[in-house]
């Protein structure tokens, strides 16, 4: 967390007002101590706090669902981002969907994959981002390998989009050099 929100800070410094998103395991969703470090850490780096988004699974929430609430209640008060991550592949149920204070659904790739030649994960896709958008929250779709893909999901409203259509993996330093080759898009991309 410390060195992503130095990164962060230093892409705001450079002009460029990034989020950065970091994956929480269970361990730290259930750390009731997480919040106030986190707190401290955007105060030490100077990040505004909806900089930060945190990811987090579904299965990581029912491992203990009423500390997992509490700490992401207390990180959504600080304005923090949450998202659940890989959301489709766990067994939570929507009741607890409902009740978590989260701000975006990363739809797993592995319903996106297939998602142009298998009818049971185009509906599936669709409905979570149906869903995703009557919940008040973004949608991310994963795994994106192809234009035909990334069309298919701007069709069905998806907010935007991570994969390796839109870039591989790279260092946070080879990040601002690549941004400044991107035409601006009309629709968000991660």
């Amino acid at each position: 967390l410390d060195a992503a929100l130095r990164q962060c800070r230093a892409w705001l410094d450079a002009g460029r007002e990034l989020s950065i998103a970091v994956n929480l395991s269970t361990r730290c969703l259930l750390d009731l101590t997480l919040p106030d470090q986190i707190a401290q850490l955007l105060e030490d780096t100077a990040v505004a706090a909806d900089r930060l988004v945190l990811e987090i699974t579904e299965s990581a929430i029912m491992t203990d669902p009423t500390r997992a609430l509490e700490v992401l209640n207390r990180l959504h008060a600080l304005g923090v981002q949450l998202a659940i991550d890989d959301f489709g592949t766990g067994y939570s149920s929507m009741a607890y969907l409902k009740s978590l204070p989260v701000d975006e659904l990363k739809v797993d790739r592995s319903f996106v994959k297939h998602l142009r030649d298998d009818q049971n994960d185009a509906v599936i896709v669709r409905s979570t981002v149906d869903l995703g958008h009557n919940l008040g929250l973004r949608v991310v779709a994963e795994g994106v390998e192809d234009e035909a893909t990334l069309n298919e999901l701007a069709t069905l409203g998806c907010d935007s989009v991570q994969g390796y259509y839109v870039a591989r993996p790279m260092p946070a330093a080879e990040l601002i050099a690549w941004l400044a080759t991107q035409p601006q898009p009309s629709a968000s991309h991660d």
